[in-house]
């Protein structure tokens, strides 16, 4: 089952930068769940800066942050800890959030086919109930509109 717009998002527990984050936990918070394909890449690297510099701006908003890949928390505390990442990342190893989200998808890279995160972001009211997704994410002006659907919520 993967999740869809309008309906509630089921619970989940993942490890994560700080201690293990839980959907559940954040209930009555707007929550902003980022999916990227690996850290310290160029993309993802601009992406979470972009989520970075306008976080005081989603707090304004009443929304928490919180970035995803398959990358070990090893990785993502020396990320995190580099780009000076406020939010927490989410260490999806065994894909378990990815495949809740769907955004598991065949890639081409250099000619070879391979399975990886399509760039993908989800806005889940206070409710728990998924508002918005965003699926083949373009980095450039990306957070900008993320920021605009979290203040019209």
């Amino acid at each position: 089952m993967t999740v869809a717009i309008d309906t509630p998002v089921p619970d989940f527990t993942a490890p994560a930068t700080g201690g293990d984050f839980s959907l559940k936990g954040h209930r009555g918070q707007k929550v902003v769940i980022y999916f990227y394909p690996k850290d310290n890449t160029p993309g993802c690297t601009t992406e979470g800066m972009n989520f970075r510099d306008s976080y005081a701006q989603f707090q304004a908003a009443g929304a928490q942050i919180v970035g995803v890949s398959r990358d070990s928390l090893r990785s993502h505390e020396n990320f995190k800890n580099k780009l000076e990442l406020p939010f927490a990342l989410i260490s999806d190893a065994d894909e378990a959030v990815c495949k809740l989200f769907g955004v598991i998808k065949l890639k081409k890279l250099y000619g070879k086919e391979h399975l990886g995160i399509e760039r993908s972001t989800f806005l889940i009211d206070e409710k728990g109930v998924l508002r918005k997704e965003w699926r083949g994410v373009r980095v450039p002006d990306h957070v900008s509109e993320v920021l605009a659907a979290v203040q019209a919520l």
